[in-house]
C-alpha cells in the first residue's frame, strides 16, 4: 500500500529523445520531484540525460541498460513513456508486468502524445494501466499551456457567463518536419501529420471548449471530416532531402505518409446546443520556426493566440553569421532577419505545467485532469479522421469499426 502524499517524486524516463529533454528542462519549474532514472536504446543517447539531469540539479540520475532494470529501481515511483510511438505498447506490457509480479514498486505511469497508433492499441494501454493499479496520466502539453489555461479562464469566467458558451474552438500547428526518421515512417509513427501534430489540435480546442470542471463526456462528438494531402515532401527535390538526411528507409518517392491534414469536428453540448471544432496541422509550413494558433469564439467574445507572435524580436543583419540551431524558437528555420524569440518555450507550450501537474497528482494520489481515457478519445477522434480522409465521408460517431481501423499509410501492405 502506497501512502499518500509522497514528500517527493521519484520519476524514470524511458526515451531519451527530443521530447525527453524538452520535459528535462520543464522539471526546473516543478518542485518535489527528482529524474532518477532513464533507459533507452543507445547507451550515449542515456548518457545525455543523465549529464543533463545533473547540470540541472534534477537528483542523482542513473543510465539503465534494460526496461527491467528501470522498473524495479529503488528510487523510482513514475515511468514517463517518452519513446517512439511503435514502442509504447511493448513498454506498457513490461511495465504491467513487472508491477503485477511485484518486482517494480512504481505506482504511477505517464505517457507522452499521442497514446498510441491505433485504437486497440490505446485502449490496450488503458487496461494494462488500470489493471496494474497504476494512476496514470496523457500528457497532452497544449492543454496546460500558459495562454490557453489564462485564456480559458477570462473567457468562461467573464464572456461566457454573461452572454452564452462558446460554440467553436480553431487549432493550428504547423512546422517544417520532424526531427527523428521513425516520425516520417507512417507503419512506425502510425501515420503521418495527422498523427503527429493532430493529436495536440482535436484535444486543446475540446478543452477549450469544455466548461471548466465539467467532465470530458459534456461534450459529445456527432461526427468528423478529415482531409489528408502531400504538399511538400513527394516532391522529388524534397524527397531525395528526407532520404538524403535520414536514410533508406525514409522512402518519399514511393512510401510517403502525409504532410497537411484538416478536421472538421462536429460535437453537442449537454443542451443540445451545436460546437465546433475546426484544425489544420502540416509539416510543409517553413516560416521563423513552429508556429501553434488557436481561437475561442462565442456569442459576443473571441480569443486569440499565436506562439509566434512574441513579445521578444530579435533582428540580425546578414553580416551575423553562424551555426544553424534552435536557440530562438522550436523547429527554427533561420539565423537572419527580425526573429521571434520565445523566452520560455517550456512555459509557453505548457510543458512546466503538464509536468508540475502530474507530479503533484501522482505524489498526492489523484486523478490527474488528463488520464490514458483522454488519450483513448483522442486516439478514437485521429482514426475517425483518417477513415474519413479514406472513403471521402464523413464519419459518425460512435463508430464500431474505428476499433480495428489503421490509417492507409500505416499499414504494412503499402511495404514493398
Amino acid at each position: 500500500m502506497t501512502d499518500f502524499p509522497k514528500d517527493k517524486l521519484r520519476v524514470g524516463f524511458v526515451g531519451s529523445g527530443f521530447i525527453a529533454h524538452f520535459h528535462l528542462r520543464a522539471m526546473l519549474g516543478v518542485r518535489h520531484v527528482e529524474v532518477t532514472g532513464v533507459h533507452s536504446r543507445k547507451p550515449e543517447n542515456r548518457a545525455r540525460v543523465v549529464a543533463a539531469a545533473a547540470e540541472l540539479g534534477l537528483g542523482r540520475c542513473r543510465a539503465h541498460d534494460s526496461l527491467e532494470s528501470l522498473f524495479r529501481a529503488e528510487d523510482v515511483d513514475a515511468i514517463w513513456i517518452l519513446s517512439p510511438n511503435d514502442t509504447r505498447l511493448a513498454v506498457m506490457r513490461r511495465l504491467h508486468a513487472e508491477v503485477k509480479a511485484g518486482r517494480s514498486k512504481a505506482f504511477a505511469v505517464a505517457c507522452e502524445k499521442p497514446l498510441a497508433r491505433t485504437v486497440a492499441e490505446a485502449r490496450e494501454m488503458l487496461h494494462l494501466a488500470e489493471d496494474a493499479g497504476l494512476n496514470h496520466g496523457y500528457l497532452e502539453n497544449q492543454v496546460f499551456a500558459t495562454p490557453v489555461q489564462r485564456g480559458k479562464e477570462i473567457i468562461w469566467r467573464r464572456a461566457a457567463l454573461a452572454t452564452g458558451r462558446p460554440y467553436l474552438a480553431r487549432a493550428a500547428e504547423e512546422h517544417s518536419g520532424p526531427h527523428e526518421p521513425w516520425f516520417w515512417q507512417g507503419d512506425k509513427q502510425g501515420g503521418g501529420v495527422l498523427s503527429d501534430m493532430m493529436c495536440h489540435s482535436v484535444e486543446v480546442a475540446r478543452h477549450l471548449l469544455t466548461e471548466p470542471g465539467a467532465p470530458r463526456g459534456s461534450l459529445k462528438v456527432r461526427s468528423v471530416n478529415g482531409t489528408v494531402a502531400n504538399l511538400k515532401w513527394t516532391r522529388p527535390h524534397y524527397a531525395d532531402q528526407l532520404r538524403e538526411r535520414f536514410g533508406a528507409e525514409v522512402d518519399y518517392r514511393n512510401r510517403p505518409a502525409e504532410d497537411f491534414a484538416r478536421a472538421n469536428i462536429s460535437l453537442e453540448d449537454g443542451d443540445g446546443n451545436p460546437l465546433m471544432i475546426e484544425a489544420t496541422t502540416s509539416w510543409a509550413y517553413v516560416g521563423a520556426g513552429l508556429r501553434i494558433q488557436l481561437e475561442l469564439l462565442g456569442p459576443e467574445y473571441a480569443m486569440e493566440f499565436n506562439s509566434l507572435g512574441t513579445g521578444l524580436k530579435i533582428f540580425m543583419s546578414r553580416a551575423v553569421t553562424g551555426r544553424q540551431g534552435e536557440d530562438l524558437v522550436e523547429k527554427q528555420n533561420a539565423e537572419q532577419g527580425l526573429m521571434p524569440v520565445l523566452e520560455d518555450e517550456t512555459g509557453v507550450y505548457g510543458y512546466t505545467d503538464e509536468n508540475r501537474h502530474m507530479v503533484e497528482c501522482f505524489r498526492k494520489g489523484k486523478t490527474p485532469l488528463e488520464t490514458f481515457h483522454d488519450g483513448l478519445a483522442v486516439v478514437e477522434l485521429l482514426m475517425g479522421l483518417y477513415k474519413s480522409a479514406e472513403t471521402g465521408r464523413t464519419v459518425t460517431f460512435p463508430d464500431p469499426e474505428l476499433e480495428t481501423y489503421i490509417p492507409v499509410v500505416a499499414r504494412p501492405s503499402i511495404r514493398p
